[in-house]
């Protein structure tokens, strides 16, 4: 079993050198103070580690930022039925297996021993919809920092070697409910949505040439629907990234006067020709991301234009509830 202190740190750099390569991540990752200190620190100290929540809350985008920081891999792996133990760990080149036989020389390794052998984070998506003993041998490399493989030996986990594995707990189609085992081994941390602020400065980052205007009814719209009673599960602030550039080229092509940006909140004279267009534009980036309800006798489009009108035509104080 592996003591708490015999892991060593990321290139085993001092807290000074640490604090260096926070302050540059954090100026990477919009609003993600928090869970980069905590992530950090999880990984820092050895620990693999659980990040749990919905999709587009930048958890990918953290880890690119820390392991590119660190001249480390991030190694991708997608949790689902096909990611069978063999799959994970590696295999035999069949073609050379006929020509020489089993040996260490045709063995191709999967993501698990790339990402030993590199020193790399493991980032396993969708962690719970992965076969059970896909998982068990991920608790072996976890537990051992070793993984042993017929008819090639033992590979050794460098130092730098993570896992960690995302969860959305919206989704449970398909998953399965993880052993007490699995949470024994590893850290936990919820990551939400950003707050509005910190999402329209993402959207304006990835829709350079968006107006101010059509940023904020991208972002106001897709937080609404997280909101909504029938949704079970909304939007990601990509789908927002979408909208907006939709709805800008969208004006382009039917040259539409774009509104002046004013307050987040949309003035209650906007023109028509505008808000129609930013409708079909929600249709096409929103309806296929947004889930609705068991119990909802409505269609994602129908929803959709519920948020609309409650944005563009309501009054923002009328619109709450009481």
């Amino acid at each position: 079993m592996t003591t708490p202190h015999s892991r060593s740190t990321p290139h085993s750099q001092s807290l000074t050198d640490l604090a260096a390569i926070r302050e540059r991540v954090a100026a990477q990752v919009v609003g993600r103070e928090r869970e980069l200190d905590l992530v950090m620190a999880a990984v820092v100290t050895g620990r693999d580690l659980i990040l749990e929540g919905p999709p587009g809350t930048s958890k990918s985008t953290l880890l690119r930022a820390i392991t590119a920081e660190w001249s480390i891999p991030l190694v991708l792996v997608e949790g689902n039925a096909d990611l069978t133990p063999s799959r994970l760990v590696g295999h035999h080149n069949p073609s050379r297996v006929l020509r020489e036989d089993y040996s260490a020389d045709n063995f191709v390794d999967g993501p698990l021993l790339q990402a030993m052998r590199g020193g790399g984070f493991l980032y396993v998506e969708e962690f719970n919809r992965a076969p059970e003993d896909t998982i068990d041998t991920l608790l072996t490399a976890m537990a051992e920092r070793v993984v042993t493989v017929p008819r090639v030996g033992s590979v050794v986990a460098a130092p730098t070697f993570r896992v960690v594995a995302s969860m959305n707990p919206y989704d449970n189609v398909g998953t399965t409910r993880l052993s007490i085992s699995v949470h024994d081994r590893m850290c936990r941390l919820v990551v939400d949505y950003q707050d509005a602020a910190a999402e329209r400065d993402i959207v304006a980052r990835h829709a350079e040439s968006a107006p101010v205007r059509i940023v904020a009814d991208a972002v106001a719209v897709t937080r609404a629907t997280r909101e909504h009673d029938a949704i079970r599960q909304g939007s990601s602030v990509r789908g927002a990234i979408d909208l907006a550039l939709l709805t800008e080229q969208l004006c382009a092509m039917h040259r539409i006067e774009i509104p002046a940006a004013g307050t987040v909140e949309p003035p209650r004279d906007l023109p028509t020709d505008y808000t129609a267009t930013f409708l079909d534009a929600m249709t096409v980036a929103l309806s296929g991301r947004i889930h609705l309800d068991d119990t909802a006798f409505t269609t994602p489009e129908g929803v959709l234009t519920e948020i609309w009108e409650d944005h563009f035509a309501l009054n923002p104080a009328a619109a709450k509830p009481g």
